[in-house]
């Protein structure tokens, strides 16, 4: 027979939001469990630098301020766990949900706030993995500010690709978009705010081959244009990959609303899904802004919202 533990709130995923709502959690006397994940501390773990978190007035690196949010959350009481959460079956009536992690121990949990975080989806060149942190990132609104007057690329051609190209239009010298086919996927309103900045050039029918640079830095990237077979380079300092994320939402599918891409449905101002005492936070729920500081915040909401469900249910209860 499997070992049982019980708990007010299960905290799934850790990272900004999952660590906010166990600090929120813990100080209101849920005694949350929080298991970690398969990336224990999220994407801030493979951040060098974080320079637009507040309260960090010289900024931190990415996988320090993840040990000072665990820290945090353990000091209130928070039970930490290293490992995954490999099922659930949640009470659509409101009852106690039920879960699995990966060493065999069932969960029995009045609430549970999801946090799972998403992933961003990669080229999968070995030399983006040599220099993520190095020149090459996932997020221009994180990152741009490193590479202020400099020159980049962004490989992408939907709206997320064409918003952070303008973005770092504002801050970049020069912005090379590397676009696979003769035309941007992006809408239209999106299309015209990349093709009228002056120093955003277009690279049509392109693709990348390697990502070069010095061991240290970025340097140059090596592009192929699949139309004359021709291979090439260009000069940048920063790579930045906007082909999408993808949300860790899988083991949910089948219990909770989702929309098209995944990513955990919520009613509006508020971290609710389709079940009761079941919350979503973070970047499993977030496709739009996708920032350290907006997981935190859902994060708070989600340890807010599971105790006020717990609340009511005990009022009710006692009616």
């Amino acid at each position: 027979m499997s070992e049982i533990h019980t708990t007010k709130c299960l905290i799934i995923g850790s990272g900004p939001a999952g660590y906010t709502a166990a600090i929120y959690a813990a100080r209101a006397g849920l005694e949350p469990i929080l298991y970690k994940g398969q990336q224990p501390g999220g994407q801030l773990t493979i951040t060098n630098d974080v320079e637009n978190f507040p309260g960090y007035a010289d900024g931190v690196m990415g996988p320090q301020m993840m040990q000072d949010l665990d820290k945090q959350a353990g000091r209130f009481g928070t039970d930490l766990r290293y490992g995954v959460i490999e099922k659930v079956e949640f009470s659509k009536t409101g009852g106690t949900h039920i879960a699995y992690d990966d060493s065999g121990i069932k969960i029995e949990a009045e609430t549970i706030v999801i946090s799972t975080g998403a992933a961003a989806k990669w080229l999968g060149l070995p030399s983006e993995a040599e220099y993520n942190g190095k020149g090459v990132s996932a997020c221009a609104v994180c990152d741009g500010f490193f590479f202020k007057g400099q020159t980049v690329a962004i490989v992408g051609g939907g709206d997320t690709a064409c918003e952070e190209a303008s973005y770092l239009a504002k801050l970049c010298k020069k912005v090379y978009m590397i676009v696979r086919r003769d035309e941007l996927r992006a809408s239209k309103i999106m299309q015209q705010r990349v093709m009228t900045k002056e120093n955003i050039e277009i690279l049509w029918n392109t693709e990348t081959e390697q990502i070069l640079g010095d061991g240290e830095n970025v340097t140059s990237v090596r592009l192929l244009n699949n139309q004359k077979n021709e291979s090439y380079e260009i000069a940048v300092q920063g790579f930045f990959v906007a082909i999408g994320h993808k949300p860790n939402t899988d083991i949910f599918k089948g219990q909770l609303d989702m929309d098209e891409s995944n990513y955990l449905i919520t009613q509006n101002d508020s971290t609710l899904t389709n079940i009761p005492g079941v919350f979503a936070s973070g970047d499993a729920q977030d496709k739009i802004y996708r920032q350290a500081v907006t997981a935190a915040g859902t994060g708070c909401m989600a340890a807010l919202d599971a105790e006020r469900y717990l609340v009511e249910k005990e009022a009710m209860v006692n009616a």
